[in-house]
Formats: C-alpha cells, structure tokens, sequence
C-alpha cells in the first residue's frame, strides 16, 4: 500500500507522476501536485534533496490527499525526517545509504510506520564495481544491482518494497524488467527514463511499456517526459487504454482525415480533447469524417459521428439516431451530447456500485 493506494497483486495499474517544482516552493509544489491529481495520477513523486526541502515537505504533505513518495539519494536523515512527516513510501536504493547502521535505522522506521520503499536502478547511475565488472548497462547489470539492494532489505526482514530498473533504451529496459521478473515476488515500477520530449518520448515510451505490459509485468508506472508533468499522467492512461488494461475518460477514435473529409475532422477531435479533459467515465467516441469507416466505427462506440454533406450522422450506443448534426456545430453539439451521456453512464456505475 501507498498511502491508500494498492500496488501489486490484483490490483489495477497504478498510474504516478513527479513534480518538477523546486520542493521548497511549497505553493508551487502543491499547485502542480493537485494538477497532477486532477489528471488522474494515483501516486505522485516529490524530490527531497535537502533537509530544507524534507521540512517543506511536511507543509506540502498537509496540503495534499495524494499519496507522495519522496524521493531520496544518499542522506538516510532525510528519509528518517520524511517518514515523521507522514511519506507514503520512500525512493531510496538501502545500499547508497552508508554503514549498516544507518541503513537499518531507515528499514526500521519503514517498518515501524508501514511505509513501503522502492529500489530505483537507472542505467546512467550504476554502481562503479558494476560499471567497471560489465563495461556499460546491460540487463544483468540492472539486475545484479538491483538484487544487491533486494538482498539488504532481505537481511533485515522486510518485503515491503517495488523495484524500477530503468533505462533510456527500450531494449534494454525491456529486458531487464523481465530478467527481474523472474527474480523477485514484489511489485515493478515501470519506466522508461529519460524518454525524451513529448512526442518521441510518449512513443518511447509506449513501445517499451507496452511490450511489458502485455506480458503481464509491471504493477505501477510513470511516464518519464521533458514535458508537463500532467502530460505524463495522459500518455500513461493512453497506454492503458490502447491495451485494454485500465480505462479513464474519453478514449477517442478518430480518422487522420482526407480528401472525403465532410468536416474539419483534426480541429474538432483537438477541441473537444481540451474541453472534455475534466471527464474521468471510461467512454468511447469516434468521429469519422465520411461515411466509409463512420458507421463502422459508431456501431462499436458510446458516441458516434460519421461525416456527411452539412450534416453528419449521429449514433448513440450503436444506434442510428434520427437526429442529425449540423456540420458548422459539431464541436458544441458533440460536447453537450458527450456529458449528457457522461451523465448517465455514471449514474449506471454509481448504481452498480451501490449493489
């Protein structure tokens, strides 16, 4: 458990991000941190370099419902002031910590507060004996390192922990994520670090994740972007998505547009994306821009809109519908349709849910 968040076992995908303020600007902090939430992330990261940012992160924790994991290298102090302060979990490697007695007093405050700790292994930061012991990152080496921090938490009786072995390449990432698989009962914290910007970056890591995923590895996730953290968060759904896994919000189909196009195919599914970010119901929308693949695709989706001349068909739950759209109003008809149904489907959940 993160906080009262589950990782593992049955439970879904957990989906995190990092903040990228600096940690002691609290207000900044805080402001990103419920951004992040609002996207839908489960789990968010803060960095705590310094004793400075582990006392601003005790304001920070005040001021937000979401589970943090702090994010710790080296000073075993900070982990022990973070944990006083209510950290829902600790990312930090037991063996960079120092002498025995330091990583056992860490090990021990886990376990005394129930605070789970993840063992981050990142390809750009081996340990020199195994840099030197392989010659560069390779799978075995991402393992080996991160079964030495296995075995200290092993030692002193504590299963309570995730494991990442990330790297910046796909391969090697992918391959050392199923190495450890093979190795170890406890949760897999995917990643592809350093994926790069949004666009290369998502596609990265959309490859690499999804290879893994489809196998069955992996129990938590973040998307590692030189973009929004928000942004994170909506390509890591995406994937989910795409593989049938978890779903959350719009999952829109849509046609690359051309020449049989009867509207503006690109503007409105970009314009509706934006005013529809605030829906968190799983539905599907397709928007098709003639009628070749538009009734195809509307029979197999909650909404649906197949292009004709001024005005388009509209489909409801695979259904005709009498009703046609305007063409010079779909962006505003398509909204108003899409949270009346919203509406519905939730109400149906909320119903269910209740027995």
């Amino acid at each position: 458990m993160v906080g009262n968040v589950p990782v593992g076992g049955d439970a879904p995908i957990s989906v995190q991000s990092m903040t990228n303020t600096r940690t002691t600007d609290v207000d900044a902090t805080v402001a990103q941190i419920k951004a992040i939430e609002r996207a839908g992330a489960d789990i968010v990261r803060v960095s705590v370099p310094t004793m400075d940012a582990a006392e601003a992160f005790k304001l920070i924790k005040q001021q937000v419902d979401i589970p943090l994991v702090a994010d710790i290298h080296f000073d075993y102090r900070i982990a022990l002031q973070v944990a006083e302060y209510g950290v829902d979990c600790l990312r930090i490697n037991p063996g960079n910590i120092g002498n025995e007695s330091r990583i056992r007093s860490v090990i021990d405050c886990a376990r005394d507060k129930n605070i789970p700790i993840r063992i981050g292994i990142n390809a750009g930061s081996l340990e020199r004996d195994i840099q030197e012991k392989y010659g560069e990152p390779t799978p075995a080496a991402l393992v080996e390192s991160a079964m030495r921090h296995v075995d200290i938490l092993d030692r002193y009786n504590f299963d309570q922990f995730k494991v990442s072995v990330k790297a910046s390449d796909v391969f090697l990432a992918v391959e050392s994520y199923r190495q450890l698989a093979k190795q170890i009962v406890q949760p897999l914290h995917l990643g592809i670090t350093e994926a790069g910007g949004a666009r290369a970056g998502a596609v990265k890591s959309a490859v690499g994740l999804g290879m893994l995923l489809a196998d069955g590895i992996g129990d938590t996730m973040r998307i590692s972007l030189a973009a929004d953290p928000v942004e994170e968060v909506k390509v890591a759904f995406d994937i989910l998505k795409s593989l049938r896994i978890r779903s959350r919000g719009i999952n829109f189909i849509a046609c690359p547009s051309c020449s049989r196009q009867e509207f503006d195919v690109i503007g409105t599914v970009n314009a509706l994306e934006q005013r529809l970010e605030d829906i968190i119901t799983p539905m599907d929308v397709s928007i098709i821009g003639c009628v070749v693949n538009g009734p195809g695709e509307a029979l197999v989706s909650d909404l649906g809109l197949a292009g004709s001349n001024r005005k388009s068909g509209f489909y409801l739950n695979g259904e005709r519908q009498k009703e046609r759209i305007d063409n010079n109003d779909i962006v505003d008809s398509l909204e108003a349709k899409i949270r009346a149904q919203v509406a519905l489907k939730q109400q149906m959940i909320d119903v269910k849910e209740q027995g």
